[in-house]
């Protein structure tokens, strides 16, 4: 398991909230009905979706290095009966340096 650490003001996280039930759809929201239609094999058309931006996350603790920074996203959707998150990372991956975790069976992702 390992943490972000803004506790030295570098990165930051912001949210952006999009409530599609009656709307147009901006193509952010296209985009996700997409991927929750092509890796799940059914049909999918969001009322509401809120997308989270970790950016330039540096590795807990922070306070011995804030140079490896991380970007990612986790987009929470639902049509208002199904809920879908997905978790997207930066080109390249995780940046992050697993090998000074005292685990070695690390994953990317949620459970």
């Amino acid at each position: 398991w390992d943490n972000a650490d803004f506790s030295r003001g570098v990165g930051t996280t912001f949210y952006q909230e999009f409530s599609t039930l009656n709307t147009a759809k901006p193509p952010f929201i296209r985009d996700v009905e997409a991927k929750v239609r092509r890796y799940l094999r059914s049909s999918y058309s969001a009322a509401w979706t809120l997308k989270i931006t970790w950016e330039k996350a540096p590795v807990y603790a922070a306070r011995t290095d804030t140079r490896k920074t991380i970007t990612y996203q986790a987009v929470l959707t639902t049509d208002g009966f199904r809920s879908y998150i997905l978790v997207l990372y930066q080109d390249g991956g995780m940046q992050w340096d697993y090998t000074r975790l005292t685990s070695t069976n690390v994953l990317i992702g949620y459970t």
